[in-house]
């Protein structure tokens, strides 16, 4: 499926958009680890729970459930919000 990446994460892809593989949010998530090591803890914390200022949308729907499936042609939207002071 195709995967579109937030700028804040292009550091790990390179692009705006990558192909990923995956039955559920969780399966996705670990194909992006695998081609981009380091990626999954920037949207996952410590107890593999999504992170406050991560969203994924697939299918113009909200996803909050990482065993959510997904179908292969599909894309995922990953966005991170910015704060700062």
């Amino acid at each position: 499926m195709q995967v579109l990446i937030p700028s804040a994460l292009r550091s790990y892809t390179e692009h705006g958009t990558v192909e990923a593989r995956g039955e559920t949010l969780a399966a996705v998530l670990a194909d992006l680890e695998q081609r981009y090591p380091g990626i999954r803890f920037r949207m996952l914390d410590e107890q593999q729970q999504i992170r406050p200022h991560i969203r994924f949308f697939f299918a113009g729907e909200q996803l909050r459930d990482l065993t959510q499936a997904l179908h292969a042609d599909g894309e995922l939207i990953i966005v991170q919000a910015l704060s700062g002071g």
